[in-house]
């Protein structure tokens, strides 16, 4: 019995003595609680700010906000194609650039008679060096340039490993991606920097913002398309020019198979552009469609190694 109350009494002791931590720890879990709940409601307030009330405000005069025409490389990419009409839906005349003019010159015609706007295409095979600067060049000269959007060619998007790729492929994915871009943009931002204002919109991919194997080269180039607009975003930013990095996740296409069944989660690309679009001017890095907004924070969440994992399964699979 005299073991039993000196347990008892050694209990009361113990408790006595640790309260004081047991309210600190209480403390710091409730602080830990709140904090994490102030950045929940953050980030539910950024994702109706960005995608939601956009879309409600009143009609935007693009032509009057950024200028009169859009310039647009990897033209024969969809996401690219829809941004062009979406674009020229608000009354934007548009240069279409691509390495395959029979890609977009049924596009071009058909903008053109649908929305009534200008459009000219031109073919510039950067993979010959600088002589394709000189069409795009004569093209733009003279016009009121509002709009640089460049696109990731997803055409070479393939699960190989780095060593499989021929030198052909590894020259198409840094000229059509990384050079182009570069030059497109070297070529056509002094005219907007001299006005005090435009818009350079570079589109990459959100599934390859972290390393991805057997998917280097790909991953290699949204890397620099998105760190190539964020550092524009901060050289030019406050000269009048909005740079926007936009990492779109999967988008349904003409070529994929779930084309038809285009849902919320794997929108069509029209409805990608026109989601993109609203956002533009309001984030300067954004997936520019809200479940892909969610989608990016997971995949943020996620330890490399899981990623890296789950990539690897999944590139095989492919």
């Amino acid at each position: 019995m005299a073991a039993v109350d000196s347990f008892q009494l050694l209990y009361r002791e113990i408790a006595r003595s640790c309260s004081c931590y047991v309210e600190t720890l209480a403390l710091v879990g409730a602080c830990y609680t709140a904090s994490k709940a102030v950045i929940f409601m953050r980030d539910c307030y950024s994702l109706i700010r960005l995608h939601f009330i956009p879309r409600l405000v009143c009609h935007r005069d693009l032509s009057q906000q950024y200028g009169q025409w859009a310039v647009i490389y990897g033209a024969s990419e969809e996401i690219a194609k829809a941004y062009a009409e979406e674009l020229a839906r608000n009354g934007i005349s548009v240069i279409l650039i691509t390495d395959d003019i029979s890609n977009v010159a049924d596009t071009a015609k058909a903008i053109s008679d649908t929305h009534g706007v200008e459009t000219i295409w031109i073919e510039a095979d950067f993979s010959q060096g600088a002589s394709a600067c000189k069409p795009i060049k004569n093209a733009i000269v003279g016009k009121d340039i509002g709009f640089i959007v460049n696109s990731l060619d997803v055409s070479l998007d393939s699960s190989q490993d780095f060593t499989d790729l021929s030198e052909s492929v590894l020259w198409d994915t840094i000229n059509r991606n990384i050079v182009a871009a570069t030059l497109v943009t070297r070529l056509a931002l002094p005219s907007m920097v001299e006005r005090g204002k435009g818009a350079v919109v570079n589109i990459s991919a959100g599934r390859c913002m972290r390393p991805t194997p057997r998917k280097a080269a790909l991953s290699a180039s949204t890397a620099f398309l998105d760190n190539f607009s964020r550092s524009l975003h901060y050289e030019y930013g406050n000269r009048g020019v909005f740079v926007q990095s936009l990492l779109p996740f999967r988008v349904a296409t003409q070529r994929s198979e779930d084309y038809d069944s285009a849902g919320w989660l794997v929108p069509s690309p029209q409805v990608y552009a026109s989601h993109a679009l609203s956002t533009l001017g309001v984030s300067h890095r954004t997936t520019g469609y809200w479940p892909h907004t969610i989608q990016f924070g997971l995949v943020h969440c996620i330890p490399e190694w899981v990623w890296i994992l789950g990539s690897r399964v999944f590139t095989r699979a492919t």
